[in-house]
């Protein structure tokens, strides 16, 4: 089964003809030419493929059926999230509405003056309501992967500028010294808690009715910096809506050791994150074996 590499397949040609497709003809236009694309991955992309079964059979305990339906579903979800964020991000025409639950939370993160990390995953579409946090009135600072970075700065090369920074993940660790700074300068900076490469430390934690191993990282970067937490999401309700969440703010609590912090925030997060898959079961979009051991 494949493993997650730290990059994303897509590609930005690809990116282009969708959003040229949207400009000319519609966002509508743009759906109907993703049916057919994902139809293509439905049939060609056996690693993936296998990997979202398993996720929808065993840990869904979705019938065959269903299961092998909603493949197809989970590929069209991910097609049109990936064209609402570059519609969004490339500074088209707003086409869609957004509902906000917990803005105040981030209100209050920013209020308290000390920066702050907002934990997210790899579900729903996270870039689109980050584009948004502009709303907030302090600097956003988005943790990525350097092969997912590329992807963007090859795209917004012909687009437009981001409302946010990037800070690239690696080998070095100077992300991290970034990261600071960033917080020292009580800015916001937000990643997502799902994913890490070979060899990073991680932890296990029940998910879905089964040990997966999440990165220990964001959960220590947490403790060790000692400012507010929540996490955040965004999920597609309708062609032209979000929904957005934010978690009230978490925080170590000034006798609580880093570790006890870490393992309390990092169980706080699976809990919640369990509860978003089971209400949005379609976008997960982990595509590879995230339960392997």
């Amino acid at each position: 089964m494949a493993k997650w590499e730290g990059k994303s397949k897509t590609n930005p040609l690809g990116y282009r003809i969708f959003v040229f497709v949207c400009k000319t003809f519609g966002l509508g236009a743009a759906y109907l030419l993703l049916r057919f694309v994902a139809f293509y991955f439905f049939v060609f992309s056996k690693g993936s493929s296998k990997a979202i079964f398993k996720y929808f059979k065993n840990r869904l305990q979705y019938g065959y059926f269903k299961a092998v339906t909603s493949i197809y579903k989970n590929y069209y979800l991910l097609g049109q999230t990936l064209i609402d964020k570059w519609v969004v991000i490339g500074g088209m025409k707003n086409q869609f509405t957004y509902h906000f639950d917990g803005m105040e939370y981030l209100s209050q993160m920013v209020d308290l003056g000390k920066g702050g990390i907002l934990l997210s995953a790899h579900v729903g579409n996270w870039e689109i309501a980050g584009n948004h946090l502009h709303i907030l009135n302090t600097k956003i600072n988005i943790v990525m992967f350097d092969g997912e970075h590329e992807k963007i700065k090859a795209y917004l090369g012909g687009l437009g500028e981001k409302k946010f920074k990037v800070i690239v993940v690696k080998t070095d660790m100077s992300h991290v010294y970034e990261m600071g700074a960033a917080l020292a300068n009580k800015e916001l900076v937000c990643m997502h808690a799902d994913r890490f490469l070979e060899g990073n430390k991680t932890m296990s934690m029940a998910l879905l009715g089964e040990e997966a191993l999440f990165p220990l990282g964001p959960f220590l970067l947490a403790a060790g910096f000692s400012v507010p937490v929540s996490l955040v999401y965004a999920f597609k309700e309708s062609h032209h809506h979000y929904h957005y969440f934010a978690s009230p703010l978490i925080s170590r609590n000034t006798d609580e050791k880093k570790p006890d912090f870490a393992i309390r925030l990092a169980n706080y997060y699976g809990h919640d994150l369990e509860n978003k898959i089971k209400k949005y079961p379609l976008q997960w979009f982990n595509y590879y074996d995230f339960w392997k051991k």
